[in-house]
């Protein structure tokens, strides 16, 4: 029976995931909100969201012409990665009926590789036909700087017969001056790689998997390569394959590709390692440098849900809204690789003026003063000395009875994030805990926090563990305590508003 009930719900989750976005932007019976474009009631004030319908996987994030180009099939660009101008709710134009554009990515061909002209930017797609249940890949092309898309008549470019053969993430390789294409074999569990003098031809390569987590779903590939900042490889270069697996998180490997095959380094590596602690964090992209201009810097954002239950979300405005965006490299450690994540730098931008905070705690709560007035939109710094035998945190969204619960023991070297009694409704499967092993350094242990109105971010110290979590607190559930089993735990607490990115007389 639980096979069975899990066939329904995946299939469910299936169709709803990857219906176009028109078809996502309001469900029926839905309120329609008359509060003034970006003020709604639960929008996040520093995370990107669409003014009006559906977000959810980035289908392609390319950095080109000076800008960041940022697409859910929407278009948003930015030049910083922290305001955004969002440009089109629909770049697909004359997509045959019957047809669903499903999750890709956007390419930029200053070479003309595929006869579209040196100014053409082109996505790479998955086309969804119901009726004759494919997925298959497919081209569209914009020749107005990536802000509209118009079908390609050959589609499709690459069809294997199968009802799971989606999310195509495309790279140029300059060695062997060809594309690279990853796409999922969903049920299989496994990634393909093609490759492509033009976009549309594509020859067989090898495949990856099956490999870790496989219990759903294995789908939403990146590939890229990223720079080790520690040891004796500091500054080299490692091949990292990105998979959204079983509809709620992601994982990882790490190991090199030598043009043909990609292969995972390590035992620990073919098992992945999750990329967020948290429980909404899916489908993320990294940017793509068509303009060989951010000096090797990788940046990445990710849909901050989750398919269990994206679609019963309170939001009046739509739903859905991206990560903060952050920067990645590679750590070599006693476990393994390890991914790190920074919070882009561009990010202290939208900082106000600094709250500092410090002494000692006494064993129980201790209210934080003025943290509510900041409404849950602010950035918080926090260190705690990690005596052996102690156990501290601190409590977010507090109010009515609720909390964002953030616990540390020392001795475990265990942070527990319990998100069970947060949201301002009730739905089970919101209930959340989740935890991983974060180590002291130099004796404290060291977090950044991001509040906005739905949603928490939190880093390690070193970037190695992230959580991500939607929350949906109340309006006067703003409030920030700390705790320590133990008195006299020496903290420190630097807070700051953060400014809304959105514009001041939106209507």
């Amino acid at each position: 029976m639980r096979f069975f009930q899990d066939i329904v719900i995946s299939t469910f989750i299936l169709v709803a995931a990857w219906l176009p976005s028109e078809c996502l932007s309001q469900p029926a019976g839905f309120p329609s909100s008359d509060e003034p474009a970006y003020r709604e009631h639960y929008r996040n004030q520093y995370h990107f969201s669409a003014r009006r319908g559906w977000i959810s996987d980035p289908c392609g994030y390319l950095y080109y012409e000076g800008k960041y180009h940022c697409y859910w099939w929407g278009c948003a660009e930015s030049t910083d990665l922290i305001h955004f101008n969002e440009v089109s709710r629909h770049v697909h134009r004359d997509v045959p009926k019957g047809l669903g554009c499903w999750t890709g990515c956007v390419v930029a061909d200053p070479q003309n590789t595929a006869g579209f002209g040196s100014d053409a930017y082109i996505a790479c797609l998955t086309l969804h036909d119901a009726a004759r249940k494919n997925q298959s890949q497919g081209l569209t092309v914009s020749h107005d700087h990536g802000r509209s898309f118009s079908y390609y008549d050959g589609n499709p470019v690459l069809d294997i017969g199968y009802e799971d053969f989606r999310d195509p993430t495309v790279i140029w390789l300059e060695d062997s001056r060809q594309w690279l294409m990853v796409v999922s074999k969903t049920l299989e569990s496994k990634v393909a790689f093609y490759v492509s003098p033009d976009l549309k031809q594509w020859t067989w390569l090898s495949d990856f998997g099956p490999a870790g987590r496989t219990y759903r779903c294995f789908e939403c590939p990146d590939f890229f390569k990223l720079k080790i900042d520690n040891g004796p490889k500091a500054g080299q270069e490692k091949w990292v394959l990105v998979v959204s697996v079983d509809w709620d998180n992601e994982q990882y490997f790490v190991g090199d590709f030598d043009g043909r095959t990609f292969h995972a380094e390590g035992l620990k590596q073919e098992t992945g390692v999750y990329v967020d602690c948290g429980p909404d964090f899916y489908a993320s992209r990294t940017f793509k440098d068509f303009d060989n201009a951010l000096g090797g810097r990788v940046y990445s954002m990710g849909w901050m849900s989750n398919w269990r239950y994206c679609r019963d979300l309170p939001m009046t405005y739509g739903k859905g809204f991206w990560s903060i965006p952050r920067e990645l490299s590679l750590r070599d450690t006693p476990d393994g690789w390890r991914l790190v994540q920074r919070p882009k730098s561009d990010l202290t931008t939208l900082r106000g003026a600094r709250q500092h905070y410090a002494g000692r705690l006494k064993a129980g709560r201790t209210a934080v003063k003025d943290i509510p007035r900041l409404a849950n939109v602010y950035e918080a710094e926090m260190s705690f000395d990690a005596t052996p035998g102690s156990t501290f945190g601190m409590n977010l969204c507090v109010g009515g009875g609720r909390k964002l619960v953030v616990t540390y023991d020392v001795d475990s070297h265990s942070l527990v994030v319990d998100r069970t009694q947060v949201a301002d409704f009730e739905m089970t499967k919101f209930e959340h805990t989740c935890h991983s092993r974060v180590a002291p350094r130099d004796g404290q242990l060291r977090l950044r926090v991001f509040v906005d109105k739905c949603s928490v971010e939190i880093f390690s110290e070193d970037g190695t563990s992230v959580f991500s979590l939607a929350t949906f607190a109340a309006d006067d559930h703003t409030g920030l305590e700390l705790f320590a089993q133990q008195p006299d735990t020496r903290y420190t607490l630097d807070v700051w508003p953060m400014a809304s990115i959105w514009p001041s007389d939106a209507k």
